[in-house]
């Protein structure tokens, strides 16, 4: 299988086309490789093979466009299209509950679907992010269903992802990999799978040591992100500009303070201490402190605004609020988790209309001047290059008040004639 992989003369299956699994089925794909995508989403798959991407990430429909039509890739919703394939790479959601616990339905479904169509001498990959011990779990799966056994007549492995979505191209290519295969040899192969395309450092393991190092990595972030915003808080008791306090102290070698702000949003931050935390025997207060204090940073963001009321005697139930931005992070059409929707639904019961805009989403206002015309506030939950440059002066003549509340750290310089509130800019 070795000299097969390196001549690109097998065949893969990627399970799951989202944000993780088009690319990823690109990239392979345009590295030489036969590449059968599957997902149960017929819209998508329709989309998919006319050279048009459901997700905006840069240069993808270009991409795309390239691999399907070299004929290298093609989408399908059909099981049966996938069988007998060499190598298979599940890159499916795995989502918490609302109790926070994880829900594997998405991944067992998939894990099922693969065991249905591999043959003996497949190599199944993980490629989302699972709880500690889950590819162990998978590859016990398959043994059953399928009388094959992991390590013999199989290879396993998990690989986590690891990139940013605005950059995912670049960092599939150069940022560094960790391959967790349940033998030696099932990460050997693997690294010469992703060695096709991956020019940065690959690192080997076992399964559940990189399931931990991709949630230990996320939850680091998390962590860290919390202290940002807890200094957010006390700058506001303190009367100061926490990004100047911020900049200030990260011209310490030694130090280096993350961006308060809105929330935590994304497929993983929020997501993913939960998953580390899932099957712990003790409890871990620190971890779970972080994301406290962090899922409820859109309510600090509606204190700001109810304070701005407060100064102009508006009745809430008389304001007409703007959000700018829905999705988790700048540049980008991603909303999963996004601190948006839950500032909200935060404030939606009292006041008496709330709007967005986002130029990035579908379901909001068509035009930002359509969005903030009237409106007593706008509020800012995500950091697109554009809301950077918006021209405050002429949108404030379209405001029936002008309120102005910044959870992203935006505005630099408050614009004039705005009351100006911002997460970590002064009296709170």
């Amino acid at each position: 299988m070795r000299e097969r992989i390196q001549n690109r003369n097998v065949e893969i299956a990627v399970i799951g086309l989202g944000y993780i699994g088009l690319p990823t089925a690109i990239m392979f794909a345009n590295s030489g490789f036969n590449v059968t995508g599957y997902e149960i989403r017929e819209e998508v798959v329709k989309k998919l093979n006319s050279g048009t991407a459901h997700i905006v990430e840069p240069e993808i429909n270009k991409l795309l466009q390239e691999a399907i039509k070299s004929g290298k890739l093609r989408a399908t919703s059909n099981p049966e299209d996938i069988k007998n394939k060499d190598v298979y790479i599940i890159c499916v959601q795995t989502p918490l509950r609302e109790d926070k616990t994880p829900n594997l339905e998405y991944l067992e479904s998939a894990v099922k679907t693969v065991a249905r169509a591999m043959k003996k001498g497949s190599m199944v990959i993980i490629e989302s992010t699972v709880p500690p011990l889950t590819t162990v779990r998978m590859a016990r799966l398959i043994e059953t269903l399928t009388g094959l056994k992991a390590g013999e007549d199989f290879y396993m492995v998990h690989a986590p992802e690891r990139v940013m979505p605005g950059r995912i191209f670049k960092e599939l290519v150069y940022n560094s990999r960790i391959l967790g295969g349940i033998t030696r040899e099932s990460a050997d192969l693997a690294e010469i799978l992703y060695r096709t395309f991956v020019k940065g450092q690959i690192f080997k393991t076992d399964p559940t040591t990189s399931e931990m190092v991709k949630l230990m990595e996320n939850t680091f972030r998390d962590v860290n992100i919390a202290l940002a915003n807890e200094f957010a808080f006390l700058a506001h008791q303190y009367g100061i500009n926490i990004f100047e306090a911020i900049e200030l102290a990260n011209t310490h070698p030694r130090v280096k303070i993350h961006i308060p702000g809105i929330g935590v949003g994304g497929h993983c931050l929020p997501k993913d201490p939960y998953l580390l935390l899932s099957s712990a025997k003790e409890d871990f207060g620190l971890i779970k402190k972080a994301r406290e204090i962090n899922e409820d940073m859109p309510l600090m963001a509606k204190d700001l605004l109810f304070e701005a009321f407060k100064m102009i005697n508006l009745p809430p139930e008389e304001a007409v609020v703007t959000v700018l931005g829905l999705a988790y992070k700048g540049n980008s059409d991603d909303t999963r988790n996004s601190p948006a929707y839950v500032f909200i639904e935060a404030i939606q019961d009292d006041v008496k209309e709330v709007r967005s805009y986002d130029p990035y989403v579908s379901g909001t206002h068509e035009t930002l001047e359509e969005a903030v015309k009237d409106s007593d506030a706008i509020v800012i939950a995500t950091d697109h290059s554009q809301f950077k440059k918006l021209n405050w002066e002429e949108l404030g003549k379209l405001m029936r008040n002008k309120i102005l509340i910044d959870g992203r750290h935006v505005i630099d310089k408050p614009p004039k004639g705005f009351i100006f509130k911002g997460i970590g800019r002064g009296e709170y």
